[in-house]
């Protein structure tokens, strides 16, 4: 069912976008202790609208660029090792993470939560603890590894909607259409066309937070629907494009007008919601629905955008960026507390919000990477997350050197 064109061994601007997506994680997260206002378990003493800013552009694009890819790199993966084999391999490298690390992360995010609130005078010693919470499905907390739950869900639905159409194709021909489908689909109106379902749901959610624009679904163990539609149409456009690898082309053709649109309506989306305001749009209106189809195109077209101009500039080999798209999943798993951590230390210090910033990222990026370096990379850790285990670099016998 797959389009016989030339396919590269490895499509190194894809995974170096991937490697963004989830380093970007960190410098997110650690842009929410410098907001003008609280909305994190950390308030530093240094605040300013720039970390907003930051935070809005960064989360504007990076998980919806990080499930088109997750889109491709699946329908890759099936067309190798069919269905059998992809079940085998999302088990252990999706679902499986997922398991074996919530309950370490919401360890080490208890502990930054009770840190802080002695910090802060909020926990007397010898006084009564403050009953625990309750969670359910509709709460559960999937903290920053969701987006491993998202895709557990977004790869049973594939192998769900496939199935049919696989028996029904034996000659071909829906796969051509869709092909020829897919193919039209991919242009300069490209973002526009799938902002509309996008901006529907938002419009239609309560709940909506015009200033995080597509939902996260952290709590609970239903996804929003503008969650699932926003990650879920890239996840479908990713999957689509493995097809047509050709239309990979034609995406970073089209990256600079999609830069712009990026630009012009993600400012345009900053100011719909009103900066760091993080009131819900509660009432359909007409203030409502343009921010849901401004935010919508600044979703789509800044993702496309990202994509297209990693396949321009980054395709080629590169390997610190290789080596980097290896450690980003470790990274990400572990670094959330860790940056909990860091923002409860520095949030006294004197200094300026960018340059704390950056201090607890840098921080937490050294770490996570040492420890991916000295404890995963060369461990069965490393197979179990990468797929591949990297042996460690043995010393070259000097028989072989003279031989050469």
């Amino acid at each position: 069912m797959t389009t016989e064109i030339h396919r590269p061994d490895r499509l190194h601007g894809l995974d170096a976008l991937r490697a963004g997506a989830l380093l970007l994680g960190v410098v997110l997260h650690a842009s929410l202790a410098f907001f003008p206002q609280q909305i994190w378990i950390v308030a530093d003493e240094s605040r300013s609208i720039g970390a907003a800013g930051l935070f809005f552009a960064i989360h504007l694009f990076r998980m919806t660029a990080f499930f088109l890819i997750a889109g491709l790199f699946a329908h890759m993966m099936l067309a190798r090792r069919g269905w059998p084999g992809f079940v085998r391999d999302r088990a252990l490298r999706i679902t499986g993470p997922l398991a074996a690390f919530w309950f370490p992360v919401m360890v080490g995010i208890v502990g930054a939560l009770i840190w802080t609130s002695y910090v802060n005078g909020l926990v007397v010693p010898g006084a009564s603890a403050p009953p625990p919470p309750t969670y359910d499905w509709t709460n559960f907390p999937l903290t920053h590894l969701w987006f491993l739950y998202v895709l557990t869900l977004f790869y049973a639905g594939v192998l769900i909607l496939r199935a049919p159409f696989a028996l029904l194709d034996r000659d071909g021909g829906w796969g051509r259409m869709v092909d020829r489908m897919t193919g039209a689909l991919i242009g300069p109106w490209t973002p526009a066309v799938l902002a509309a379902p996008l901006a529907l749901a938002l419009y239609l959610d309560p709940k909506w937070i015009a200033f995080f624009a597509v939902p996260t679904p952290d709590a609970g163990l239903v996804p929003h629907t503008a969650a699932l539609v926003g990650f879920g149409l890239a996840f479908g456009l990713g999957f689509l494009i493995d097809r047509r690898r050709d239309l990979l082309n034609r995406i970073a053709a089209w990256s600079p007008l999609f830069l712009v649109v990026a630009v012009v309506s993600g400012v345009a989306a900053w100011h719909l919601a009103g900066g760091p305001k993080i009131t819900p749009m509660v009432e359909l209106t007409d203030e409502k629905a343009i921010a849901a189809a401004v935010t919508a195109l600044a979703v789509y077209s800044s993702a496309l955008a990202a994509m297209g101009l990693c396949l321009r500039f980054l395709s080629g080999y590169s390997a610190i960026r290789r080596y980097l798209a290896d450690a980003s999943y470790w990274v990400y798993i572990l670094h959330l507390p860790l940056v909990m951590l860091a923002q409860v230390w520095v949030q006294d210090w004197a200094g300026p919000w960018w340059l704390k910033l950056g201090g607890v990222s840098l921080g937490v990026f050294a770490v996570c990477l040492i420890t991916y370096e000295l404890l995963i990379r060369h461990s069965f850790m490393g197979r179990w997350l990468n797929g591949r285990r990297v042996p460690w670099r043995k010393s070259v016998p000097m028989t072989t050197v003279a031989a050469e």
